[in-house]
């Protein structure tokens, strides 16, 4: 199963969000995406696993280490 791993660094990226639901549909396509400086989550398809890095003052899930790790393991990295 690909994996797409998309680092969002704003909301405001109308063309990351389109390819994100088109990848989406494809039921054998893993989509991650990844909030960067503390943004808040855009409306996302269902099955898309989002998750927040933890930054200086920010509570997130993700460290950079462990993004590090998704970023050599996806099949496709896109960052917007």
């Amino acid at each position: 199963m690909p994996h797409v791993l998309h680092l969002l660094k704003s909301s405001d990226h109308a063309t990351a969000l389109s390819t994100i639901a088109h990848q989406s549909r494809h039921p054998d396509t893993r989509v991650t995406v990844i909030l960067l400086h503390g943004m808040s989550a855009p409306s996302l398809p269902n099955g898309v696993t989002v998750r927040r890095l933890t930054e200086a003052g920010r509570a997130g899930d993700l460290t950079y280490s462990e993004l590090l790790d998704l970023i050599f393991t996806a099949d496709s990295v896109i960052s917007w």
